[in-house]
């Protein structure tokens, strides 16, 4: 995948943590697919017209929300449940290095921006029937609506994960015979067998 572009999901909320998007209630599967039923759970009960319980962010494979996201614990079902619901990237002004980890893990774009650029996303949105972001994972930047860009940062190896749809056992197998051909041209040291 070298682009992403869609409509957003925006939740204007900062300090959003884990148990806020997949509730310790469901930590007891290790199944990702179905987690998507229990994304934001308590505030979409909570509130009816939370974003994600409205037509209008269907199928968005975007969410924009506020800094510090996916602080608390270092559930990685938290990046299962966005992922299953089909979110593909996420833009925030900071997000938790755990769960940062977790969302490239499970082949989520972490993306960081500034926080008036992502409050600015805020307002247009709000005011716009449809509000497209497009994600250029290859020249690393995000285009908004009005053609105003801006460039963001992703590691070398996991923008090449990204843009091949591979994980890091993908990465692993891919290069099989290298690794293989590596470790049968070390030499060996000691024989461990007569230790």
């Amino acid at each position: 995948m070298q682009t992403i572009k869609s409509k957003i999901i925006p939740i204007p909320r900062k300090d959003i943590d884990t148990d806020l998007i997949i509730p310790a209630t469901y930590l007891k599967t290790t199944v990702r697919t179905g987690m998507a039923n229990y994304l934001f759970q308590g505030l979409r009960i909570m509130y009816p017209k939370f974003p994600l319980n409205l037509e209008k962010y269907d199928k968005a494979e975007i969410m924009v929300t506020g800094e510090n996201f996916g602080c608390g614990s270092s559930r990685e079902h938290a990046a299962w449940a966005i992922a299953d619901w089909g979110i593909k990237a996420i833009i925030a002004p900071s997000f938790s290095d755990i769960f940062y980890s977790n969302a490239l893990k499970n082949k989520i774009l972490p993306i960081m921006l500034d926080e008036k650029i992502v409050n600015r996303i805020f307002k247009d949105e709000k005011c716009a029937k449809s509000y497209k972001i497009e994600i250029d994972i290859e020249k690393q930047i995000i285009t908004l609506p009005d053609g105003e860009k801006y460039g963001f940062n992703i590691d070398p190896y996991r923008k090449k994960c990204f843009i091949e749809g591979m994980d890091d056992m993908d990465y692993l197998l891919k290069n099989i015979k290298e690794i293989m051909d590596f470790k049968n041209n070390q030499k060996v040291f000691f024989d461990l067998s007569k230790a």
